[in-house]
């Protein structure tokens, strides 16, 4: 079992910055992808930002060129470097997890944070 606790969301205005973090603990061992999801209100759930421990990374249309997806060497901490944001940025944001080195495969989830841009 992994777990997952995110930080740092907050309200900023529009074209400010936010960094969120995302530590595991547990069987972090079985980690291979880690990225992070967002959902606002009466909006699917959608993909933000992926990493896998293979190096890819990849990111949502939406935010490329704005966000950035790292972690750190003992690959059980995520950040997402949140720049230029915008009021359709609003959203809870959550961390993801899975053993599998494939875009998008969320097995293990977060709470969540919120993140609330004011235009």
């Amino acid at each position: 079992q992994v777990q997952l606790v995110e930080s740092g969301g907050g309200l900023v205005q529009a074209g400010g910055s936010l960094r969120l973090s995302c530590t595991a603990s547990g069987s972090i061992f079985s980690i291979n992808n880690m990225g992070w999801y967002r959902q606002a209100p009466g909006q699917q759930r959608e993909l933000v930002a992926g990493i896998i421990r293979d190096g890819r990374v990849n990111y949502s249309d939406s935010v490329k060129g704005r966000f950035t997806i790292s972690i750190n060497n003992a690959w059980n901490t995520v950040y997402l470097q949140m720049n230029g944001l915008k009021s359709e940025d609003t959203a809870v944001y959550y961390c993801t997890a899975s053993r599998l080195r494939v875009a998008g495969t969320a097995t293990y989830w977060g709470q969540g944070t919120q993140v609330t841009v004011s235009s």
